[in-house]
């Protein structure tokens, strides 16, 4: 029963880490990179649909993005939800590709990033301590039925403790080399 308190917990701070680093991964640095687009959404039909779905993204080269749609009707859609999303991006049309430059960031613009993936980080710091309450409430629980002894509910503690470190300890060096990126010129 410990053990499967143990893997659900393990699993679920590695899938916290895991969301840490997705999302930190849309954050710009000075390189295109075509998951700065992936939470464009853009009014196709009536309905909020991801760019992803409606067009092919690639690198043109380190400052520029390449957008081919699959259906050329778009265009202005997509420019509009470019336009309205909050990284800051001027897109232009030419012909049938829409070409997306990358300014580069100011310094001031790096330490405002900086401090977006740093709240990241302390949200993916919560998830994990709240993983850690859940599995010791559940060993408590056990305790409680006395289905476990206070030495197993202890060791358990402990293990559950340390797995909170690791994954901890993996947020922070993922914060780390995010913010080194960032602060590279």
């Amino acid at each position: 029963m410990i053990n499967e308190i143990r893997k659900d917990a393990d699993s679920r701070m590695e899938k916290s880490v895991e969301a840490f680093k997705n999302q930190i991964s849309k954050i710009r640095t000075g390189r295109a990179s075509p998951s700065i687009l992936d939470g464009i959404m853009v009014e196709y039909y009536g309905t909020a649909t991801p760019l992803r779905q409606l067009a092919n993204v690639t690198v043109e080269d380190s400052r520029t993005l390449a957008i081919n749609l699959f259906d050329r009707s778009l265009g202005s859609a997509v420019e509009k939800a470019i336009m309205s999303s909050d990284l800051g991006l001027n897109p232009s049309s030419a012909g049938t590709v829409i070409r997306v430059p990358l300014p580069p960031l100011t310094e001031e613009r790096r330490k405002d990033l900086i401090k977006v993936v740093r709240g990241e980080a302390e949200q993916g710091r919560v998830a994990v301590r709240n993983v850690r309450r859940d599995a010791n409430d559940k060993v408590k629980a056990l305790l409680k039925d006395k289905e476990i002894s206070e030495d197993e509910d202890r060791r358990s503690q402990d293990d559950i403790q340390k797995m909170t470190d690791a994954y901890i300890k993996l947020l922070d060096a993922a914060l780390a080399d995010k913010e080194k990126e960032l602060m590279d010129f």
